[in-house]
């Protein structure tokens, strides 16, 4: 297992849900969620830079939308090229997409087991389904040994 902090995003239309690990790579937990619009790029990097005061950031992973059969429809278009975006504000931080199926409705049904209700739900739900692909790309580095997911090209 590769030592270091890795971020863990899930990039909604109106939220981002940040997740981060301990530098060990065991173990992710929620973090933030950022607003989608004007500065979400710039508040992405400040975390970065925060967390970079304290411990090595080795990657940043980004929930790739994929339908269930595999495909990538336009929400994965959307989110391609936000992670390019960000791979170039972020460089030489990598950016990785990992497929991130069902992550929102896993997260949403842990928080619903939890008893969180309604709007309380929603307002967390983000955090949760980053922690949800966070935990799921540590988990396949730490059985295969290889980093999970592809990585993003910067975008010019």
């Amino acid at each position: 297992m590769r030592h270091g902090v890795r971020l863990g995003l899930d990039p909604g239309d109106a939220r981002i849900g940040v997740a981060r690990s301990d530098p060990t790579g065991f173990l992710a937990t929620p973090l933030e969620t950022v607003r989608r619009g004007g500065g979400d790029l710039k508040r992405l990097q400040a975390i970065v830079g925060e967390i970079a005061e304290d411990s090595e950031v080795l990657e940043v992973v980004v929930g790739l939308p994929r339908s269930l059969k595999g495909g990538e429809g336009p929400a994965a278009a959307k989110v391609r090229d936000f992670a390019a975006s960000l791979a170039r504000r972020l460089a030489p931080v990598p950016v990785r997409l990992v497929d991130e199926r069902l992550t929102t409705v896993s997260a949403e049904a842990m928080l619903r087991d939890r008893g969180r209700k309604g709007s309380n739900r929603r307002a967390v739900v983000d955090m949760a389904a980053a922690v949800v692909i966070l935990q799921h790309a540590l988990d396949t580095e730490r059985a295969t040994g290889t980093a999970p997911g592809e990585i993003v090209e910067e975008q010019r």
